[in-house]
């Protein structure tokens, strides 16, 4: 132990500690500072960054015996505070730059630092600064961090009022379609917003810690587990395995597909039997600190046999691998898809056929935030769980069987959320902390390291593809031939669906009349296939926009003409023989042009032998909802002071739910003269909230705006009078008449048959991607320059959270082409040995233009967004590589060694 003097925001404060205990721990724990977020742990991340003498740290790796007495310390809280902001933290705000708001305050508290040294940085300078000090951003594609920059700086300069920063509510009162900062953000931005490790600190005294006891092979029989000497380390409580799991001991995947050979019931809470992939957990020890927890975890033994481990779909597949499941086949899913005439007629006419290979990598997530939760019996003696959650009441169906408890005695509430981008579409630890505070009834708290956020949670699924296309000379499509095997990992929930995207969205957006092709689910002991951002479009759209640049070459046609050409028009239907609800498509492209043009203009123009540039087009398409009737809920409640209140789960991964619901609830009631204060928010509790579904498939804008709307409109015409002004909660009272209303929409849409037609969406997003890229012709290093995108995502609800989704999608997408990757456990399991995009490895010149065509069945015309800035830039970004250098990448990601191979091998390297 130590003592140390620190003075912390102005003020000195004693503190009595280990000394091998990190700063970032002590001003959480010990001081209560929680804007200092621990999101890496290795300080790769710049999420624990504070000014320590007048210099920018990190502070996660920072051990007390390296602090020194009355060291100056100042965190996000000796910064501003919600009633008195700092000037960039209003930048902030009016710039929508605290997306999930996770990486915010490390964020400015190095920008402070940045503009104490430098009062007129430039853009650039910016940009050198964030990658020197490792901020590492998930969300927001970075862009709106230096446009707050920018401004903040101008604000301290003098050079711009802040006034000029703050929202100005229009004139008619309206906020849809506006900048208005989401409810969220001055929590954000300040430090004061409590995520699950925060909340964590604040639990019981009782609150056991918990820590897992996990495999470290990928295939393996359990022999025994030995947890003798364990329990006899200090402060343990108890060591959970799963002979103590009250229920099942499994997770359902809820399996709907008939066809589907697998029954959804094979992944373990704890496992007993297997290991089936790294990290899967045999054991949980509840202690009374993490630090005895952890240490107990060590002592655990685990006696394996070890297995063949088939790390992709190819070897899974192979005549000689064992079932992985014993008594299922490792196909245990097969989707075909079947529209029009037979395609090989078509093909053997053709005058132009293009063929070839691809794979999409297992992109994991990265959020900066581990994965975080916790659970306690209330005094109802209900199941409580809180974690990042982003389907609660899907969930609560996924574990209740295995943890053994009721449905109707089980509550799950979304924490504030650090980012998931799709991975907590899957229960990760609402099982585990279910089942220990069952068994030892006591409230219990786990959180991930990052590393083991990398290793045991879903990752994107693998697709391994074979395509084809065939074309008349002057560049129509006729015909398409696809097969696609999908590596989903150990575990089947959402497997069958995922691999039905490809048979709905592989040639995406165009005209194809004849389609014939097959693709199946491989079960793996890779990490576990979860949704991921696009999901299934990012696998599926890349082959089909990388062939559409091949048939361009063989034809002698450009790339963006090829694709006009083809995309939908009257009569055209989609992939799954769907008449597509807007034909905005060529607007989209004619947007685009002058932008096509300058670019092939620039690269022409600035391209050396040193540096080859060029230009890449992709056409991105995605459909906004889960298959068929897509049902959503919400409730509203008309307050005594005729305010409002909405409950709903729209769960929110960073992107805006709460700005989605204000919005969309506030256009809806603007006849009551409503401002956007007098609606109140509960969100994401299924103790108070129906069940709006899951936050996937950008789903969430069209199905639970859409029954926010409908229970909105619903209050408007209870109290509509004959005159058509409108009553108050008095008169509903007056006339005992209810003043809490339920609302529910369902989507007029059908699920995809055996051949994989049908009309699975109400609603689709369109986009057209353009990448200007640069080749270094001595390392292969592919670097985008310039990125242009025209997107109709229909009549958008609040700007700062679209352009935040689009911006953050497409440096999502641009990792997914250059280098993210989870392939080797060891290697990939850091941040930056996953290849995560820092600043200056996406380009500060990002522009999305819109073309908003209103949707029919979209709350006040929209649809959705998150997915579609993730359906294909990857492949506008292989595409330009191409174009630049000649090397075409089929197999993602395009790591330097990989086009520099691809010169070699043609002679070009330098």
């Amino acid at each position: 132990m130590l003592k140390r003097t620190l003075k912390v925001n102005g003020v000195e404060r004693m503190v009595i500690v280990e000394q091998d205990k990190s700063l970032a721990d002590v001003l959480r724990e010990n001081l209560g500072l929680t804007s200092v977020k621990i999101g890496c742990g290795t300080g790769q991340c710049g999420s624990c960054s504070v000014i320590i003498d007048g210099k920018l740290k990190r502070t996660c790796t920072l051990k007390m015996k390296r602090v020194a007495d009355y060291t100056e310390i100042t965190t996000l809280e000796g910064l501003g505070t919600p009633t008195q902001l700092h000037p960039i933290q209003v930048a902030w705000m009016a710039h929508g730059a605290a997306q999930c708001g996770f990486c915010t305050p490390g964020f400015i508290m190095s920008t402070y630092a940045l503009l104490l040294q430098n009062p007129s940085p430039s853009r650039e300078d910016i940009r050198d600064w964030f990658q020197k000090h490792r901020n590492a951003c998930r969300c927001t594609g970075y862009k709106p961090i230096v446009d707050s920059v920018m401004d903040a700086a101008a604000v301290m300069r003098g050079d711009m009022k802040l006034d000029d920063l703050l929202f100005k509510v229009p004139e008619d009162g309206r906020i849809w379609g506006t900048k208005y900062p989401r409810p969220s953000a001055i929590a954000k931005v300040t430090g004061t917003l409590d995520y699950g490790a925060d909340l964590g600190l604040k639990m019981p005294e009782e609150t056991l810690k918990c820590a897992l006891v996990q495999a470290e092979v990928s295939h393996a029989n359990i022999l025994s587990i030995d947890t003798a000497e364990a329990e006899k380390m200090p402060g343990v409580f108890k060591i959970i395995t799963a002979k103590d799991v009250p229920g099942k001991n499994r997770i359902t995947g809820l399996i709907t597909f008939p066809s589907n050979k697998g029954d959804g019931w094979e992944r373990p809470i704890l496992n007993d039997e297997k290991i089936f992939q790294y990290g899967d957990a045999v054991a949980i020890v509840c202690a009374d600190s993490e630090k005895h927890a952890l240490e107990a975890a060590k002592h655990v033994h685990l006696e394996l046999e070890q297995l063949p481990e088939y790390m992709s779909a190819p070897a899974a597949m192979a005549d000689d691998a064992i079932e992985i499941h014993p008594g299922t086949p490792n196909i245990y899913f097969t989707q075909k898809v079947a529209k029009g005439e037979e395609t090989a007629p078509l093909f053997e006419k053709a005058d132009a056929v293009v063929e070839d290979s691809f794979y999409v990598s297992r992109q994991p997530h990265m959020p900066i935030e581990p994965d975080v939760g916790f659970a306690f019996l209330d005094d109802d003696g209900k199941l409580n769980i809180h974690s990042k959650s982003i389907g609660l009441h899907l969930h609560g169906a996924m574990i209740a069987p295995g943890i053994g408890v009721e449905l109707e005695n089980l509550i799950m509430v979304q924490n504030p959320t650090g980012g998931t981008f799709g991975y907590k579409f899957s229960p990760t630890m609402e099982a585990l902390v279910g089942v220990a505070a069952m068994v030892t009834k006591r409230p219990v708290f786990l959180k991930y390291t990052w590393y083991q956020q990398q290793t045991y949670t879903g990752k994107r699924s693998p697709f391994f593809t074979d395509l084809r296309l065939a074309a008349t000379k002057d560049g129509k499509i006729l015909g398409m031939e696809s097969d696609w095997s999908v590596d989903h990992g150990p575990y089947s929930e959402f497997g069958d669906l995922l691999t039905l995207r490809g048979a709905q969205f592989i040639g995406a957006g165009y005209d194809i009349p004849a389609i014939r092709g097959e693709g199946r689910t491989v079960c793996t002991n890779h990490a576990w296939g979860s949704a991921f951002r696009g999901y299934g479009a990012p696998e599926s759209e890349f082959p089909s926009e990388v062939l559409m640049d091949e048939l361009a070459e063989k034809l002698g046609m450009d790339p963006f003409e090829l694709r006009l050409k083809n995309v939908y028009r009257e009569g055209s239907t989609t992939p799954t023989g769907q008449v597509p609800e807007v034909l905005s498509l060529p607007e989209v492209f004619e947007a685009m042009r002058p932008h096509y043009e300058a670019a092939k203009k620039r690269v022409a123009e600035t391209t050396t032998d040193d540096v080859k540039r060029g230009v890449g087009i992709a056409l991105g398409v995605y459909g906004c909802g889960l298959d068929g009737p897509d049902t959503a809920e919400a409730d509203l409640e008309l307050n005594e002071d005729n305010t409002v209140t909405v409950f709903v789960t729209w769960h929110d991964h960073g992107q805006g739910a709460d700005m989605g619901t204000l919005a969309t609830a506030h256009e809806t009631l603007r006849p009551l003269g409503l401002k956007p204060e007098q609606i109140h928010l509960v969100l994401n509790d299924t103790r108070t909230c129906p069940n709006g579904g899951p936050a996937g498939g950008s789903r969430s804008q069209v199905m639970v705006g859409n029954a926010i709307r409908v229970v909105c409109e619903i209050l408007l015409d209870a109290l509509r009078k004959e005159d058509g002004s409108y009553g108050t909660y008095a008169d509903l009272v007056a006339a005992k008449q209810p003043v809490h209303f339920h609302g529910k929409w369902t989507a007029p849409a059908t699920d995809c048959d055996e051949n994989g037609q049908g009309a699975p969406f109400a609603n689709y997003m369109y986009g057209l991607f353009l990448m200007e890229m640069a080749v270094d012709m001595k390392t292969g290093k592919a670097v985008v320059e310039h990125c242009k995108a025209v997107a109709d995502i229909g009549k958008v609800c609040n700007r700062l959270v679209v352009d935040g989704q689009m911006y953050g999608g497409l440096s999502q997408a641009i990792g997914l082409a250059l280098t993210e990757d989870y392939e080797d456990i060891k290697k990939h399991s850091t941040m930056i040995g996953a290849g995560f995009p820092y600043i200056k490895d996406i380009p500060d010149d990002m522009e999305v233009i819109y073309v908003e065509t209103p949707r029919k069945d979209g709350p006040h015309g929209a649809s959705g967004v998150g997915e579609l800035p993730l359906s294909a830039p990857h492949a506008a970004v292989i595409n330009g590589i191409y174009d630049a250098c000649g090397v075409r990448i089929t197999k993602l990601p395009a790591r330097p060694e990989k086009v520099l191979a691809g010169l070699k091998e043609k002679g070009l390297a330098k």
